[in-house]
């Protein structure tokens, strides 16, 4: 979204993007949350409880993790690992830059980094802002944020599962320029699912959709830009 074709940075269409997120999160916070919430609760289903799980954060960065070892395990095959030292030791320094040589330049790595890169920018925000999920909205009107928190029910923005998907389908995206609208759209279907079973704010899902674009987008430009 914020790169061209040939993986230059939009910096100013960035910055714009910034200020309008923050807008609509705001906007959200004192405005539509409530009522967009309570209206997308009613449509809520089997459809977007499955999808809501089978998309989970913790579901994605496995899958990744394990298909950026799968790579490693396939290229140490072909070409021997360089795990050993002056000494001819094991040196963990000497395996970490043989997995980062056989692995920097996959597809896969590049959408694990965009998730895992995601991932900890959100569970620091959601720590730092507090915000008490929907669920004590539901059961006994009771909102606001309370930072610092560790606890699951204050730990409501941003989105996780959004920002996470995101991340991880914009980066796929822009890979297989082919299948481009349809990993956009399954991102906001994830983000939606969020809302409509009750476990995020509409802003929650706004600011998780920003944080896993520019993920995906920051990302990308780092590791591709010399290649």
């Amino acid at each position: 979204m914020f790169l061209t074709a040939d993986n230059k940075m939009k910096w100013r269409l960035l910055a714009w993007a910034c200020v309008v997120s923050v807008a609509l999160v705001v906007m959200g916070v004192f405005w539509f949350d409530a009522p967009v919430l309570l209206f997308m609760r009613g449509g809520d289903c089997r459809f977007w409880q499955i999808l809501s799980a089978v998309f989970d954060d913790k579901i994605w960065a496995a899958v990744f993790a394990g298909a950026v070892v799968g790579v490693y395990i396939r290229k140490s095959i072909k070409s021997k690992p360089n795990i050993k030292n002056d000494r001819n030791r094991f040196s963990l320094y000497a395996f970490f830059m043989d997995f980062w040589q056989k692995t920097k330049r996959s597809n896969v790595f590049l959408i694990f980094c965009s998730i895992l890169s995601a991932g900890v920018v959100v569970q620091v925000l959601k720590v730092c802002l507090g915000r008490a999920r929907p669920i004590l909205y539901e059961a006994l009107e009771f909102t606001g944020f309370y930072p610092p928190s560790f606890d699951w029910v204050f730990n409501s923005m941003p989105s996780g599962h959004t920002a996470i998907s995101f991340a991880a389908l914009v980066m796929i995206g822009m890979l297989a320029p082919r299948v481009k609208v349809l990993t956009w759209t399954l991102a906001v279907l994830i983000g939606v699912s969020r809302i409509c079973v009750g476990e995020h704010w509409p802003s929650d899902v706004i600011f998780g959709a920003f944080i896993g674009m520019v993920a995906a987008d920051l990302v990308k430009w780092a590791m591709l830009r010399d290649k």
